[in-house]
């Protein structure tokens, strides 16, 4: 396993994390359980998951995935060599079943995390991180901007609630998600006017089919230290190759999840097309191919990856052991540049 720090902290999380959401949704507790025995034994230390998970989010399913994780970590006894992150929901109206008082006020982030600590069975949330941004941003899908004349920065007053969560030892660090240039820069360069913690990590989209952040985000994740955990590297399972082969089931994700309709759009397919054969030109599978292209920029943290059944983990994990050659690499980005960005 490799392993890379997180932010200008002295944690180490491996290159590839276990992403959750699946976890109370497509997968029961003993199947999550299951996982998490796997992830550990093939070395991965980095767990990720959210207050919001199972995904697709319901009342029924809410709060099982940190719940099955929970049941996990209460049974074992290395938890200081386990690095756990979850996230506070932003405001939604759609999802108040969540907690009604949704966003990053004192009270609600407060209240998030008992319940996280609660459902989780630990003491401490090593990476605790914004879902996405209170105000309105181009981000899940959005590329275009209409600015939020409502919002009012309340950043410094969410670093002091974080800082306060620090020094008070329910969190060890926090990280963004969702957030777009100007919002990273923003809560770095207020951490530093405050003299609180910096963020150490955003957790943003990152694919084939979604190379949007190399765009002002990937600088600024490697000269602020704030690198990027990488979240649907597989474009919900289309870059696995299954929908393109006709070996995907019925209840596979992209034919049950219609909110995610950006990866069953044509010219993610025709992407998706280009790129398998680029992987079975070169004698490779699709998904390792995929994951060891994210596994190999050098602004990256962690590669999150999830997955429904034990030979999608194995092979997910074992994309470490691909180093892509150049002429794959310069195939990769010809597709790129004709068919750029297809899944925002």
């Amino acid at each position: 396993m490799q392993y890379r720090k997180l932010g200008n902290t002295d944690l180490e999380v491996s290159l590839i994390c276990l992403g959750t959401m699946t976890f109370g949704e497509q997968n029961s507790e003993q199947e999550a359980h299951q996982q998490l025995d796997y992830a550990i034994e093939q070395g991965i230390n980095f767990i990720d998951t959210a207050e919001l998970y199972a995904v697709p989010s319901k009342r029924e399913n809410n709060g099982l995935t940190e719940a099955y994780i929970g049941t996990w970590l209460k049974n074992r006894s290395d938890r200081e060599h386990i690095i756990v992150a979850t996230k506070v929901t932003g405001p939604s109206a759609n999802l108040k079943y969540i907690r009604p008082n949704l966003g990053f006020s004192k009270a609600a982030i407060h209240e998030a995390i008992e319940k996280s600590l609660q459902r989780l069975q630990t003491d401490y949330i090593d990476l605790y991180q914004l879902h996405w941004p209170e105000r309105k941003a181009n981000f899940f899908g959005k590329l275009d901007y209409k600015h939020d004349k409502e919002w009012e920065d309340n950043i410094a007053e969410v670093l002091q609630t974080l800082d306060g969560l620090v020094k008070a030892g329910k969190i060890r660090h926090y990280g963004l998600s969702n957030e777009t240039p100007w919002g990273t820069m923003r809560y770095l360069y207020l951490a530093d006017q405050l003299g609180v913690a910096r963020p150490v990590s955003i957790q943003n989209p990152y694919s084939l089919l979604n190379r949007s952040f190399e765009v002002g985000l990937s600088e600024i994740a490697i000269r602020e230290k704030c690198g990027l955990l990488a979240y649907s590297p597989m474009a919900f399972g289309l870059l696995s190759g299954k929908y393109h082969r006709k070996e995907d089931r019925k209840d596979a994700r992209l034919n049950s999840y219609k909110s995610f309709a950006r990866y069953s759009g044509t010219r993610s397919y025709e992407a998706t097309a280009a790129y398998l054969k680029i992987a079975e030109e070169h004698g490779i599978r699709l998904a390792q191919m995929a994951l060891a292209y994210i596994n190999s920029r050098s602004f990256i943290t962690s590669n999150i990856i999830g997955a429904t059944n034990m030979n999608q983990l194995k092979e997910n994990i074992e994309s470490l052991d691909l180093e892509l050659s150049d002429s794959v690499l310069a195939a990769i980005d010809k597709v790129h540049a004709s068919n750029p960005n297809p899944a925002p």
